[in-house]
């Protein structure tokens, strides 16, 4: 069958009306999906809380940036070899790999004794971690049945939200107790157990006859890519964030340059083609989820125009991810394919208007009312993203009936998701530095500027609907 377009069998499954009641007897495969994103979001944002207390206890306080951004670039480098890993072992073994992996580097970083070998164990878990965040969306398609899959990505989304919260009160409630290392050892306790859980509930999935190579020349450049991102977000001053950035987008080009004319690639085919609808999906997935960059900001902007502590400046920044997670619970509920993909052009139009709201409301000096109203701006933001997200998933996850290829495609959702936000985090950061030394201004100005990626976000979806008609 060919990989080009959905069939409009794969398509209209997709789009059947189904109850959350339905999932019950694929809760245990659930469990497993949702479990790998939810260490993977842990991990995170497990450090910033933990951090200051392990570079007391073995130094290194000059990678204090690089312990996040080595977990990060390494994640986008394991994600691009999901189809591979489930092409050669299967969902059972390509997970239990994936949870050994993550384990293993997680119990290297607790008993490390210095930075350089953190850092190692942390490089270790990404690899793990960014194949789990693949694995969780290319296996949604063998695991649920096609009716179910907005379910699934709406419960799979849903635990970036939570590991938002969990990780920084994780990491510092170890830390509290001077008992930083056992945060690793918790998380890895809790691999062991979905690794154990991954061969009993997930479907039995074989290995492919034919297993496409890795594609090294698409591997190199997109990890270089993520690579000048994550220095783009780290170094200070205007021209390094600059140059870097600008790295980055040539290495991003190369890379699609690349892909177009490639015998394997990390991406499916359909993506480089003219009349594909799946090139505007996943830009639709990247300038939509590019929003939660604000939570790299928002507890900065919160501590510095109203004083508020780092615990309650924390929570008004997962904000946006919370009102994701609700939102998206909610928005499987549209049971029709003509409110579905209402819903993928709705949703950015929301999450561009809580943005702007959010940007009216920075002022200096500012006050404690204005907390509640910054926060009610960043749920409906972020509601913007759960009612479009999970239906831009179905959408990936249903532009081939070849399994190979949808599972690439699948993965990519992340993949995408992870580069536009790291590429937004590390242009706020510009912005920071621009309107110093007025926070409110640098809050306007990011708040704004990814309304604008929003609108934009709205304008490929609207693109991929009528490619998709």
């Amino acid at each position: 069958m060919g990989t080009d377009q959905p069939s409009t069998t794969t398509t209209s499954r997709a789009a059947e009306t189904s109850s959350w009641t339905d999932m019950r007897p694929y809760a245990g495969a659930t469990v497993v999906l949702a479990g790998g994103i939810l260490l993977t979001a842990i991990n995170i944002y497990l450090t910033t809380s933990l951090l200051p207390s392990a570079v007391a206890d073995i130094g290194g306080r000059s990678y204090y940036a690089w312990v996040t951004t080595a977990y990060m670039i390494a994640s986008v480098v394991s994600a691009m070899l999901v189809s591979q890993a489930l092409g050669r072992y299967g969902a059972r073994r390509a997970y239990v790999i994936a949870f050994g992996t993550f384990v293993a580097g997680s119990l290297l970083a607790a008993v490390t004794p210095a930075m350089g070998v953190l850092l190692v164990g942390r490089v270790i878990q990404g690899l793990g971690g960014g194949v789990l965040s693949g694995l969780a969306f290319a296996t949604i398609r063998t695991a649920l049945p096609a009716r179910l899959w907005a379910q699934g990505t709406a419960v799979v989304s849903a635990m970036f939200a939570i590991g938002t919260l969990v990780g920084p009160a994780l990491g510092g409630a170890f830390a509290q107790f001077g008992s930083w290392r056992l945060a690793f050892g918790s998380v890895a306790l809790l691999g062991v157990v979905l690794g154990a859980l991954a061969p009993r509930v997930l479907p039995a999935t074989g290995e492919v006859d034919h297993v496409e190579s890795v594609p090294y020349p698409s591997l190199a450049l997109l990890s270089a890519a993520a690579a000048a991102i994550s220095i783009g977000s780290i170094v200070s001053g205007v021209v390094p964030v600059a140059a870097a950035l600008g790295c980055a987008a040539i290495l991003l080009l190369g890379f699609v340059a690349w892909e177009r004319r490639a015998p394997t690639t990390v991406l499916p085919k359909p993506t480089y083609d003219g009349g594909s609808a799946l090139r505007w999906v996943y830009l639709s997935i990247g300038l939509t989820t590019a929003a939660v960059a604000t939570e790299a900001f928002t507890p900065l902007f919160g501590q510095r125009l109203i004083g508020l502590g780092p615990l309650v400046a924390g929570f008004l920044g997962a904000t946006i991810s919370g009102g994701w997670s609700l939102a998206g619970l909610g928005s499987v509920r549209a049971g029709t394919r003509r409110a579905q993909r209402r819903l993928r052009i709705v949703g950015p139009a929301v999450l561009a208007g809580g943005l702007l709201v959010a940007a009216a409301l920075q002022t200096e000096p500012s006050n404690g009312w204005l907390v509640l109203g910054w926060a009610i701006a960043l749920v409906i933001a972020g509601s913007g993203i759960g009612l479009a997200f999970p239906h831009m998933s179905v959408a990936a996850m249903s532009s081939s009936d070849d399994e190979q290829q949808a599972a690439k495609a699948a993965a990519g959702v992340p993949m995408v998701g992870l580069i536009s936000q790291s590429m937004v985090v590390a242009i706020g950061g510009v912005l920071v530095s621009v309107t110093s030394p007025s926070v409110a201004d640098a809050a306007r100005s990011i708040f704004s500027a990814i309304a604008l990626l929003a609108l934009l976000g709205l304008l490929c979806s609207a693109r991929a609907l009528r490619a998709e008609s």
